[in-house]
């Protein structure tokens, strides 16, 4: 499990009190709108979303797309699903009529289903989707002066029980797809009316332009389909963000962190919390498989290995936990000699929560004491509290998510 996590930001000094987040309003304004529940239609076609250019060729050539064929259908399909955002075959226009035919017998173009869309005070979007089985995860999208960024989810629930974490009070029901994962961008894409039209200028403005593997879920526990769902993003000619405009973040899954260097190249960012550990063993149990000294080794090879610039640490403030004086010298110390930011996460409550956040005076001071040794150590302003969208809050909080997973397969008619 991965939240909570930090967005990307700029390197910045410390908050001062004058730019600290204004307190929520008691009574925000929010907007849920509800589509009617229903089943995912069950069409026995395979879906296009997801697959790589190699397993897209693959998937053609077995419905009889000739090889010699092949490579061009792949680059026209692709570019019909992912730059332009069409969904039905008959509207690839530059396909013929018997093979659009084809194709609309032999697949389909599926996104998740918006079950809510709830719109934050502050801008930031959540989304509860509805995925194959039944099941639900959520996608945040945040907007901000520069940029917007995506949030989205690996797996159905979690296996980490960061204690922290309301994630990961659900457990894991399964790992999402590679078409589940892109489709949370389409998705987003679809609400935010992103897709280009044709004929019109070109706009090289992105609502979604950034995109962070911190939602529901560990990233590297489901590494197969994250690298595919990685490799269809970041291709120039559909979706095309770049691996710097990417980052992943995991709560530690050693053995991986160098495969994700090699085999996506994304950005990397670690949920490390805590300086001891005593510590992290208690707020990121997977501590006990691969304790902070094993975590580091790895860390000071993915820079090398990746061609990134640096690692995010993220580190959640909880009061008097881990937000000592001492605890932000000894993280100094630990990572001296890797590339690195600091991004410092006021605690988001959530019902139930075991931990309050730090105050804003001691988040300030732990910051300055790292900004001080050299490291940039920008605090993250919450957004979409009023929501449960903030790092951390993610859950599928309903009925469904409640159930075992025979049950959801039950109802689902699986």
């Amino acid at each position: 499990m991965t939240m909570p996590d930090a967005l990307p930001l700029s390197d910045t000094a410390p908050l001062s009190a004058d730019s600290r987040p204004a307190p929520a309003p008691a009574a925000p304004v929010v907007q849920d709108l509800h589509t009617i529940p229903r089943r995912p239609v069950q069409t026995g076609r395979i879906n296009l979303v997801g697959l790589t250019r190699d397993q897209l060729r693959d998937a053609l050539i077995a419905a009889g797309t000739p090889d010699r064929q092949a490579r061009m259908r792949v680059g026209q399909i692709w570019q019909w699903i992912y730059h332009w955002g069409v969904r039905d075959f008959a509207g690839m226009t530059n396909l013929g009529k018997d093979y659009r035919a084809l194709l609309a017998e032999r697949f389909e173009i599926a996104l998740p289903e918006v079950v809510t869309r709830q719109i934050s005070d502050d801008g930031t979007r959540k989304y509860l989707l509805r995925i194959a089985g039944g099941h639900e995860v959520e996608t945040v999208y945040i907007p901000e002066d520069s940029r917007g960024t995506l949030c989205v989810s690996s797996q159905v629930g979690c296996t980490l029980t960061c204690s922290f974490c309301h994630t990961g009070t659900q457990k894991l029901v399964r790992n999402l797809t590679a078409g589940e994962i892109v489709g949370q961008l389409m998705v987003a894409r679809d609400d935010l009316g992103e897709w280009p039209q044709p004929g019109a200028p070109r706009d090289e403005t992105r609502l979604v332009s950034n995109l962070v593997l911190m939602g529901m879920g560990e990233p590297l526990y489901n590494f197969d389909n994250v690298r595919d769902a990685m490799k269809v993003v970041m291709d120039g000619e559909g979706l095309s963000l770049s691996r710097r405009r990417i980052t992943l973040s995991t709560s530690g899954v050693v053995p991986e962190i160098a495969r994700t260097a090699q085999e996506i190249g994304c950005l990397l960012a670690v949920s490390f919390h805590a300086t001891t550990d005593a510590v992290r063993d208690r707020l990121v149990p997977i501590n006990k498989r691969w304790n902070i000294e094993e975590l580091l080794a790895s860390l000071r090879e993915y820079p090398r290995l990746s061609n990134s610039e640096r690692i995010t640490f993220e580190y959640v403030m909880l009061d008097g936990v881990n937000d000592s004086d001492d605890d932000a010298r000894r993280l100094v110390r630990l990572i001296q000699g890797i590339p690195a930011k600091i991004n410092l996460i006021p605690f988001n409550e959530w019902p139930g929560a075991p931990y309050r956040r730090s105050s804003w005076d001691r988040i300030e001071r732990f910051a300055d004491i790292i900004y001080k040794a050299g490291y940039a150590s920008p605090i993250r302003t919450p957004r979409g509290e009023d929501i449960m969208a903030a790092c951390g809050q993610l859950k599928s909080a309903t009925e469904r998510g409640r159930k075992t997973q025979a049950q959801v397969a039950a109802e689902a008619g699986l």
